[in-house]
Parts: C-alpha cells; structure tokens; sequence
C-alpha cells in the first residue's frame, strides 16, 4: 500500500465573512522530507495557506489531509491535539517566555505533551539546543541571547515533540542578513541530516533559493510550484 503523502491541500479555499478571498482553490501535496519555500507578493495570501497547512485556520470549501488524515471534522480541541503532537510552528517574532531559560522554553510544549517523565524531558530539550549550536545557552534568559539565537532557540521548541512537519512564517523578518542565514542553515540541516519537512514562507529570494522546492503565489492562488535548482533564483523557474 502506498503512503500517503504527509500533507494535502485539496481544492481549498479560504473566504472571511465579509467576501475578501484570501486562499483560492490551492491544491498541493508535500511529501515527507521536503524544503519547500511559499514566496509571492505582500498580500497574496502566503501566510494565510501556510495558517491553513497548519490547522490554525479551517477552509471555507476544499480538504487539508495530514498523514493521510483528514482534518474537516476534527472538533477545536482535537485539532489543537494534532498540532501539538505533529506539528511545529516558527514565526516572525519568537514569542519566547522572557522568565524563562533557553531549556526552559523548549522544555513547554514536551510537558503540555505529557509524554515524557521530566530527565527525558530534559535530555530531549539539551539535544534539540545542541542540535542548533545553543547547547552553552541552555541557562540563558532570551534577553541574553542575539535575535538569532532566539529564533534559534524558537526551532528547537517547535521540535520538541518530534513534529512530523514544521511551520516558519517569515522566521527571518526581524533578523540581519548573517543572523537571517544562521536561521535558514538549521532549516537545511534539519531536512538534510535528519530527515525533517520544512515549510517556510519567505519574502527574501535568496533565502528561497536554498530551499528545495518553490511554490509561488499571486492573489491567493498558486502561479507556479517547481524544484529549486543550484544557483536558481527563485524568480526565473524557466530552463
């Protein structure tokens, strides 16, 4: 039997009650171990798809299917169970707790899991800093830290519970371009060495350009979706 794709959009579209269309009959399926950078123009509906992808939003006509799951009628409580166990999320601004350590933070959503007895917990959440170069950090309050330290430290808590795809929207949009490139490299090596799928939206075309694939939208629907080629900008999909 052939697995299914890790993550499907079908058909959907996203409508607000007062009539603006933000997503227009996106059909898209991500398979497992994806870099996939979601670019278009300030407007064009590219967070509110990557929302959807993320069942923090619900469509207004159309499917979203994680796993082979579909998620219609899932009720609130059990969508916020799937996101937490399968899904993880990095956003522009890192939304660390400012009380809490570095350890602490990613340490959150392993105890809202309630997988793991806390030494695990705690082994898991000193790994995931070391896997992104802040294992020194891991007693650190983020206002010790530089913003890409922080966003750095934002990717390993939304890998915490091992999330079967994990979610960036503009993670680089508060950060220089050298702390902007530190961020992109985890994505990298999280697709390259472990085996990780990575949705970024992305503004920056050179920051698109290192991922694997580029879906491309203009007034919320998709105009071109193609593999990323060394070198390509993500401009000119041409041959």
């Amino acid at each position: 039997m052939t697995e299914p794709p890790l993550l499907e959009a079908r058909n959907v579209t996203r409508t607000l009650p007062e009539g603006v269309t933000l997503v227009r009959d996106v059909t898209l399926s991500i398979g497992r171990g994806e870099f996939v950078a979601v670019t278009g123009p300030s407007g064009s509906g590219k967070s509110s798809l990557l929302y959807l992808l993320g069942l923090l939003d619900r469509p207004t006509s159309g499917e979203v299917l994680l796993e082979g799951r579909d998620t219609a009628r899932l009720s609130g409580a059990e969508m916020a169970a799937l996101r937490l166990a399968r899904l993880g999320f990095v956003f522009q601004f890192h939304f660390l707790l400012p009380e809490f350590t570095a350890m602490d933070n990613v340490l959150i959503p392993i105890r809202r899991l309630g997988r793991l007895r806390d030494a695990a917990a705690r082994k898991r959440a000193l790994h995931l800093l070391d896997l992104l170069g802040l294992a020194e950090a891991a007693s650190k309050l983020p206002e010790q830290l530089s913003g890409g330290m922080r966003q750095r430290v934002a990717i390993a808590r939304a890998l915490a519970n091992d999330p079967a795809l994990l979610l960036a929207d503009e993670p680089t949009g508060n950060l220089d371009t050298r702390n902007a490139a530190a961020v992109f490299d985890a994505f990298a090596r999280l697709v390259a060495e472990e085996g990780r799928t990575v949705i970024v939206v992305t503004h920056d075309p050179d920051l698109a350009a290192r991922t694997t694939r580029r879906v491309h939208l203009v007034d919320g629907r998709i105009v071109s979706d193609a593999p990323m080629r060394a070198g390509q900008h993500p401009g000119n999909t041409s041959s």
